[in-house]
């Protein structure tokens, strides 16, 4: 169908560009026999006074061997101009004889009419005044509307003109210098009656071809119009087949047997489909030979494959944006599905500005299809292709934000608080305690303390600890995770030498600082004996019990000590991290040489086997599959360079155990300013309003709450979002991925229609 839509199309423009040059010819023949009969008319009504010239040209035109020139003749009318020179007995001559309808019949002088393009009438003059002599008379008329040529881009204007000469020669030569020039010539009768029939056959005929013309643009928009209904279909087919045809070119043909035979991947679980769908398709081809799929055993590293849906697709992304994980490698996309939004609400606690984001990311995932064309914009393509991680993160930070008791910077008091302000004392200015009442606040911080001068104060330690036992967490997971790559790849001494001495190094220090701060959390420093004396000095500082952990090891201070036995704990952890340096450094390289010296003085060299398909006959005939091997040309093992490596992994573990600690106290600073910036928005836009009063509160409070819905949107959730979903990106990319991922693998990429649509949409 494409092929006979094509053909009609073609058909009807060639037409309708043949008609066009049909019409054209006509036009300008209409326009030279408009000019032709204006000038024969013209001269005819002059006829007494030119014959009268005439006769005195006679009497000083005689002298032709003397230095008389030609005579030079210019008739100039509105639109009308000639020029020509014959001397002036035979011009009166040709003029009488126009006259009576003799045209040059003694004197033997014709003409030629056509149409030139009008900035080319100059140059026609003068080559024509010059090559003739002089001997030649030019008349033109500029043609006021512009034509339409259908060799040519734009309309042209051009001008209708004839030419009288004496003779056949002169007249051929004008013709030739005419036609160089791109005018066309026309057949102009000599007699009057005979030029008006061919004027009015000519306006006939116009009309005709305009009438056809019109036919034939109907014909062709109604094809056309044909063709669009199915034009992105076919587009679609097009596009498949190029696809297809493109892949059939990666194949080797096979003259022995006439097949083709490609090597390629697919996954494991896809065979299955595979080979059915192959069987269809050889059975709708009618085909009596069987397609044959053979899985061939490889040492080459496949492509990874990680099959997602529309859900964890946003998660994937942002770990292959960091590196596409080994073949078998331990993913990271699965734990930061949970994790990435989790750190995220840590730094974005907040329960309306969560309501707000979730509100917002389900609107785009109720409406994904409406809203697809989302996808196309650039600007918008991100939001709407994360929009199920935008949905994890509000309701993540909904859930941090309860427990940090936060809704728009307000308290959100669901429970009773476990402390009471007393009601006898207070006022402006005056600084009251609150008593702890016998119950404890069930979920998160009290609301009483939203309203306490030391707030800031409690919510900064607060905030700092947990930042500081997530990270540890976090950080254990990542080093834990090393675990199944090394069973997967086979590498045990991974576990032993890599992996224990890790944990144990991040346990010892960091591990034990995370142990003091659940310790400090869970101790009554303020509780008394029955004496009524304090059972504690006072609340440690842990900052200055890690420092001189270090600077001096086996003594505890009496204002950091928090149990017995704490000075002989710390120098014991602190000697096992000593330990664990030089364990990570030196074990893992010298047990590799050792097995690599085991291996050469045996004589065993390293081989390495690829199976693939051979389209050779080999004496059989056809393609086979068949296995190479290559010996290693030379030893690739050096001591060197795995020392070198394990000391630069050792030294970069060792330090990145403390700075991507500190690295998590981001969780603690962000959910600070958001906190403080929030409580600013509030307390300078909307809640001056609220304690304005007369007749203009209504409008001032709705004006002040504009302005805050607007800067809450626009900065808190719009600029804080974004730059809490940076910080949570890099602890995922730095301080989680660079425990256990590599990130070296390549992507499978597997023959996809929708892949090849998508990407001719976007081009």
């Amino acid at each position: 169908r494409i092929n006979a839509h094509e053909s009609r199309v073609l058909k009807l423009t060639a037409a309708y560009k043949n008609l066009q040059l049909n019409q054209l010819e006509l036009i300008e023949n209409k326009y030279v026999l408009e000019e032709v009969s204006s000038l024969f008319t013209e001269i005819s009504g002059r006829q007494g006074s030119v014959g009268g010239q005439s006769g005195r040209g006679h009497a000083s035109g005689s002298g032709r061997g003397q230095d008389a020139a030609p005579l030079l003749t210019r008739a100039d009318t509105s639109s009308r101009r000639s020029i020509g020179s014959l001397d002036a007995a035979r011009v009166g001559d040709l003029e009488a004889d126009i006259g009576v309808g003799g045209m040059g019949r003694d004197i033997n002088v014709g003409f030629i009419a056509g149409v030139i393009s009008r900035d080319r009438i100059a140059t026609l003059e003068r080559v024509l005044w010059r090559s003739l002599r002089g001997n030649m008379f030019l008349n033109y008329v500029d043609i006021e509307d512009p034509i339409n040529d259908p060799n040519m881009e734009e309309p042209v204007y051009k001008s209708a003109f004839i030419v009288f000469a004496h003779g056949a020669s002169l007249r051929d030569r004008a013709t030739k210098i005419a036609e160089s020039l791109g005018a066309t010539l026309y057949q102009v009768d000599n007699s009057a009656e005979r030029r008006q029939e061919d004027l009015i056959d000519t306006m006939s005929r116009l009309d005709d071809m305009q009438h056809i013309l019109e036919n034939n643009s109907v014909a062709r928009i109604n094809e056309l119009t044909s063709v669009s209904e199915q034009i992105n279909t076919w587009y679609t087919v097009v596009r498949k087949e190029k696809a297809i045809y493109h892949t059939l070119n990666l194949f080797n043909y096979d003259a022995n047997r006439n097949c083709l035979i490609a090597e390629g991947w697919s996954a494991t679980n896809d065979i299955p489909a595979i080979q059915s769908a192959l069987h269809l398709a050889t059975e709708d081809a009618g085909s009596n030979v069987p397609t044959v799929l053979q899985e061939l055993r490889t040492t080459k590293e496949p492509p990874t494959f990680i099959r997602t849906n529309k859900f964890t697709d946003g998660f994937q992304n942002i770990v292959d944006a960091y590196g596409v994980p080994k073949a078998g490698e331990v993913n990271p996309g699965l734990f930061t599905c949970i994790t990435f939004p989790f750190l995220f609400a840590l730094m974005f606690g907040d329960l309306g500005h969560g309501f707000l984001m979730t509100l917002c990311a389900a609107l785009l995932c109720i409406y994904e299809k409406k809203l697809a064309w989302l996808a196309k914009d650039e600007s918008m393509r991100m939001f709407y292709t994360g929009r199920y991680i935008v949905l994890l993160m509000g309701i993540f930070s909904m859930f941090t934000g309860l427990l940090y008791n936060d809704i728009f910077s307000r308290a959100l008091g669901i429970f009773a608080s476990g402390w009471a302000w007393p009601t006898d004392k207070g006022g402006e200015g005056i600084t009251v305690e609150a008593t702890k009442l016998s119950h404890v606040y069930p979920i998160g911080i009290d609301p009483a303390w939203h309203h306490a001068s030391n707030s800031l104060l409690f919510t900064n330690s607060y905030k700092m600890k947990m930042s500081i036992v997530l990270g540890v967490i976090h950080m254990t997971l990542g080093i834990c995770l090393q675990v199944p790559n090394a069973l997967h790849f086979k590498k045990r001494i991974n576990i032993l030498h890599v992996f224990i001495p890790q944990i144990i190094f991040l346990f010892s220090i960091f591990g034990y600082l995370v142990f003091a701060i659940l310790f400090k959390w869970s101790t009554d420093w303020y509780a008394r004996d029955a004496s009524g004396d304090l059972t504690h000095v006072s609340p440690p500082s842990l900052l200055n019990m890690l420092i001189y952990m270090f600077l001096s090891p086996g003594s505890v201070s009496d204002s950091d000590r928090m149990f017995h036995g704490q000075a002989a704990l710390q120098t014991f952890l602190l000697l096992l991290a000593l330990v664990c340096v030089p364990w990570m450094l030196l074990v893992k390289p010298l047990i590799l040489r050792r097995e690599h010296q085991k291996i050469i003085s045996e004589g065993y060299g390293r081989i390495s086997s690829h199976v693939r398909v051979s389209t050779e006959s080999e004496g059989l005939g056809g393609a086979v599959v068949v296995a190479e091997q290559e010996e290693m040309e030379e030893d690739d093992f050096d001591f060197a360079d795995i020392m070198i490596n394990q000391s630069i992994h050792t030294i970069e573990f060792c330090l990145n155990s403390i700075s991507n600690t500190a690295s998590y106290l981001r969780l603690w600073a962000l959910s600070l300013a958001h906190a403080q910036l929030s409580e600013v928005l509030w307390t300078m836009t909307f809640l001056p309003t609220l304690k304005m009063s007369g007749a203009l509160q209504p409008v001032a409070v709705m004006c002040g709450f504009a302005v805050w819905f607007v800067l809450t949107f626009s900065i808190l959730i719009g600029m804080e979002g974004l730059s809490a979903f940076l910080h949570a990106l890099r602890l995922h990319w730095v301080e989680f991925n660079n425990k256990f991922y590599d990130g070296t693998g390549v992507k499978f990429e597997p023959f996809s229609f929708k892949a090849v649509l998508d990407s001719a949409e976007e081009q």
